[in-house]
């Protein structure tokens, strides 16, 4: 059935192709974390394991309304993890750093993801969405957020 929701299909796709990179460094970023809270050790273990889960679990919940608002545009969420390597910005950790290399690489994704949200905009702001508007600006907050409080982790350096 044919989408009729006040956005043009070209708007709806570019809106989604943005979605789509906001998906891949979201989800990234959620792997990246949930590896790190498994993996954590040091003197900071016991809040950094216990930080690194929040983070993880509000990503989780993040990555299934940021596929739904794709799908709501008309346009198939990527689902792969081929599909998010070639979209995401956040480059996957192999290895297992020191606790404040954990923090540091963080505070990257979070400014990443906040920057991919940020790059949509334009295209919402032009076809007038105002839901996908909405979810980004609630994206970048929580990013931007949680980047300050990591990065306030390391202001002994």
């Amino acid at each position: 059935m044919k989408i009729d929701i006040g956005i043009s299909e070209s708007s709806r796709q570019e809106i989604a192709e943005g979605l789509s990179r906001l998906l891949a460094d979201s989800y990234t970023l959620y792997l990246k974390t949930h590896n790190f809270h498994w993996n954590v050790t040091g003197p900071m273990f016991t809040t950094l394991h216990t930080m690194f889960e929040e983070e993880y679990t509000e990503l989780a919940v993040a990555v299934d309304d940021i596929a739904e608002r794709i799908r709501a545009l008309g346009v198939f969420a990527p689902g792969s993890y081929k599909e998010f390597g070639e979209l995401s910005s956040i480059k996957e950790e192999t290895s297992v750093p020191p606790a404040k290399d954990m923090i540091k690489q963080l505070v990257e994704g979070h400014e990443a993801v906040a920057k991919t949200a940020r790059s949509v905009f334009p295209s919402t702001e032009e076809a007038n969405d105002e839901s996908t508007a909405d979810l980004l600006t609630q994206r970048m907050q929580v990013h931007e957020k949680t980047a300050w409080m990591l990065r306030s982790l390391l202001d002994d350096e």
